[in-house]
């Protein structure tokens, strides 16, 4: 764990290693993470078959609540609240899971197209979920009922989505950054010079970034005008996640082992 006030690292969780199809004990891949309210969540691959391990560490104890014996392809997990994650699944399905119970309250099928991500609004009471086919679907995280349906602007993989303040935004491989306005469904977007492969907005939904270019840059845009007001330079590798903390301060993280902060003028 990492204050970025302080700039220092202040906790520090190890997941146990997993043994490959091969047999051979190698380090798990951490696919997904979440912190609430003193709990972490970890979703990391079991090594095996693409199932997966699910943990909450708490008081410095870590509980596994799924593991690969339970054979779920899960490759995303969020806290809704301290007893209940919403998960996503690898066919496209989204489940709420009851961390008491140890049991999944509901599952439904969103789209036949693979799962690719999914991003819950500040207040945990939505979820839009993108796919292979770049349909972005928003559903009610605590019911699973589908509220608002996407479609027209990503016509291949959306590879990564935010949802703030009624906007919705899709990072896709057809090289377009597409941004919906929830309430009427209507959609938009800014063409990059290639695959798009990671997106995010500014708390108030002000601003959005976008990978635009295969320099693994990331450009920074005024909503409301689409113009451009910053270009980040210095990712070295493909970036799977932006994330801003505030309006001018935003992370960045890629395939290798490096995690950027940057500061917006």
């Amino acid at each position: 764990m990492y204050n970025h006030t302080t700039k220092t690292f202040v906790k520090e969780i190890t997941v146990p290693k997993v043994k490959d199809f091969t047999g051979e004990i190698v380090p798990a891949r951490v696919s997904s993470i979440d912190h609430l309210d003193g709990r972490f969540l970890m979703l990391n691959d079991s090594g095996i078959g693409g199932y997966s391990f699910l943990r909450i560490h708490e008081n410095n104890t870590t509980t596994v609540l799924l593991s690969a014996e339970d054979k779920r392809a899960i490759i995303k997990a969020r806290f809704i609240d301290k007893e209940h994650i919403l998960l996503g699944y690898l066919g496209n399905e989204a489940s709420l899971f009851d961390v008491k119970a140890k049991k999944e309250l509901y599952r439904v099928q969103l789209a036949p197209s693979k799962f690719s991500d999914f991003a819950l609004t500040k207040e945990r009471k939505l979820a839009a979920f993108g796919c292979e086919s770049g349909v972005i679907t928003v559903i009610e995280t605590q019911t699973g009922k589908v509220v608002q349906t996407l479609q027209g602007i990503n016509l291949d993989n959306t590879f990564k989505v935010d949802i703030k303040e009624g906007v919705v935004v899709g990072a896709g491989q057809d090289r377009r950054g597409a941004i919906y306005d929830l309430k009427s469904g209507k959609g938009d977007f800014i063409e990059g010079d290639f695959l798009i492969y990671a997106t995010g907005l500014s708390p108030s939904a002000k601003k959005v970034a976008f990978s635009m270019d295969d320099q693994n840059n990331i450009s920074v845009y005024t909503l409301s005008t689409k113009s451009k007001t910053a270009l980040l330079k210095g990712q070295k590798s493909t970036l799977n996640a932006i994330v801003f903390i505030d309006e001018t301060t935003l992370f960045s993280a890629s395939d290798d082992s490096t995690v950027m902060m940057w500061k917006l003028d």
